[in-house]
This record gives structure tokens, sequence and C-alpha cells, in this order.
């Protein structure tokens, strides 16, 4: 895209101002200030916009940034390290550079902006990033992060110890106190600008604890975890809520479980007698017995129609042995064995 003379020189001086040298190759400055929406096609026909240089930018920020925050944290964790960069890099943070710098008045775009639209400047930042890495390589986009960003902008050490990641505070919390929390995506639409537009719920305890939605699902639940803490903050009613329904939860699952039953048939319900070795002075003759017996059996029988497990008539011998017939009956068995 040709600009005239003057409007050139006007970008050479901005672009100055915001980087602190002047562009080699100002097309690729040019392109990383174009907006999708005033999209240009090339001698080639394609698409020329700022997303190829913003997915560049992207990368080279990631690194600038953690080997900037890697030096000057000496001996932190990976965490917390992650967090800081994090806090940095992300589009909020980049929005406001953007603005603070000069970028967002320099951004060439068509038609009406939507709210979806406030991340073009930060998207613009880290195009412009790539920009300068194409332009003058990866020592230039370092000087320019540290020079002009991070030495007069951003303070390191305050942006590391403030906690801006709601989710990440949310999840903390409720891993501390054992209480069970869920993102569930309740809707899904597009604006009037065909953006998406993502809402989430957060639930603690199978408890409502607030809804927020964004562009993106992650925004969406940010926003929902923000409303999520406040709650917690601000209305103990629901602090007791959640903790009641942990309790009764928790009293559940500590029910105590009875034990597997024993698949092992057993037999004991069946009384046996031996009768040919059984001794001379038994009360009764081995006819009786087998007569008994028979009846027994038959009335076993019928019994067994109505309930075939009810073993409440089969008793042992009413009639205690006398100690001479225990005597016998006891030599009998032993003989009997060998």
């Amino acid at each position: 895209m040709k600009l005239p003379f003057r409007k050139e020189k006007e970008l050479y001086s901005s672009l100055y101002a915001i980087l602190g040298f002047y562009p080699r190759d100002i097309s690729i400055y040019k392109q990383a200030l174009m907006h999708r929406s005033a999209y240009k096609r090339n001698a080639k026909g394609r698409l020329v916009n700022n997303e190829r240089l913003e997915f560049l930018g992207d990368a080279i920020l990631d690194a600038i940034v953690g080997d900037i925050v890697f030096r000057h944290f000496e001996g932190k964790r990976e965490g917390f390290l992650t967090s800081t960069r994090s806090k940095i890099v992300q589009r909020d943070t980049l929005n406001r550079l953007a603005n603070e710098i000069g970028v967002s008045r320099l951004i060439v775009s068509h038609g009406h902006m939507s709210a979806h639209n406030s991340y073009m400047e930060g998207n613009a930042f880290e195009a412009l990033v790539g920009a300068i890495y194409l332009d003058r390589g990866y020592a230039a986009c370092m000087r320019f992060m540290q020079r002009r960003i991070l030495s007069q902008i951003i303070n390191l050490d305050k942006v590391a110890y403030k906690e801006v990641n709601f989710k990440s505070k949310l999840l903390e919390w409720c891993q501390k106190n054992k209480v069970n929390l869920k993102f569930e995506l309740t809707s899904q639409r597009r604006d009037e600008n065909n953006s998406p537009v993502f809402v989430h719920k957060v639930l603690i305890e199978g408890l409502d604890g607030g809804t927020g939605e964004g562009y993106t699902k992650k925004e969406s639940q940010q926003a929902a975890s923000k409303t999520a803490l406040q709650s917690l903050r601000r209305k103990p009613q629901f602090i007791d809520a959640v903790f009641a329904a942990k309790t009764e939860r928790t009293k559940m699952e500590e029910e105590p479980v009875q034990a597997a039953p024993d698949i092992d048939a057993k037999e004991d319900f069946i009384v046996t007698h031996d009768i040919e070795n059984a001794p001379a002075a038994a009360s009764e003759t081995a006819v009786n017995k087998t007569a008994n017996a028979g009846k027994a059996q038959k009335k076993t029988q019928k019994k067994d129609e109505v309930d075939e497990f009810d073993l409440s008539d089969i008793k042992a011998f009413d009639r205690p042995m006398s100690r001479e017939d225990i005597i016998a009956a006891a030599e009998a068995a032993a003989f009997g064995e060998q």
C-alpha cells in the first residue's frame, strides 16, 4: 500500500518515536499495522494484513519476556516465572502497552469496531514485534522490550506479585479447601458483528457461583471466576452453603460399604445320621427311624413347596444319649474311619 510522501514521513517519525530507531523496510511495519478489516492484496493476489506477523510476534514475545523474567527473578520456580510472563504477554497488558506508546493511533482498519475488536491494539503490538524481528533481528526485539517497555512502562516486580488470573486463584482456593469446582459452558452465540460469544458458569460443590461471558472460552471462564471470587468474599451465606454441600457430599462418600456376599454354596443345612454304625442302645430302632424319616421327608417336601429355604423342621435328636452310648458311638466312628 503506497502512501503519499508526507504521510510516509509521518509514519517514519511515529515509528521512530515508538521504536527508538528508523525502520529499514517500512512495508513490513505497514503490514503490521494493517487490521484484517482493511486487508489488501499483494502482486500475487494474496491477502495482506497483520495476522501472520501477529503469530510471529507472539512467539518472539514469549521467548524474549521469558528470557528477561528468567534473568530478573533468579532462583524463582517455574510456576512463578510462567505466571509472571503470562501477565505481561496477555491481551489486556498488550492493549495497554499499544495505547501507551502510540501504536493504536497508527492502526489502519475499516468498518465499525465492536467490543471484540478491543484486541486489535494488542494484536498490532505483537505484529509490530514480528516486524522488528524480520527487519532487524532478535537482538533489536530484545532491546526494544528492555529499554522501551520494561524499563519505562512496566515494573516487573510489581506485575510479578499482582494477581490477575482469577481462574487460577479460584482453583487454588478450591484445592486448599477440598471443594469441587466445575466450569460449565451454558451458551454460545454470535454478536451483531458475527464474533463468537461464550458464556460459562462456575459450579462450586454444585452451587451456582456466577457466570461470565467473553469472546473466547478462556476469557469467559476468567470472568466467571472473578464473579465467583466476589461471591465468596462478599456473601457469607454462599460460603456456608458451599461447605454445607461439601459436608453432605463427603458424608455420603464415607458411608461404610458392606462386604460382597459369599458366592460359595453352603450345605450346612443338611443333617445326616449314620444309621449303620449307630449303637444298639439307641432310643429308637432302625425301623422306627426309617419310618420317621419317611414322614419327615414327606413333611419337608410339602413345606418346601411353600418355602424352599425354610429349614425350621430340621432338628437334632431330642433324647440325650447316655455315657455308654457316647463311648460306643465314638469307638464306632473311630474304627469306621480307618
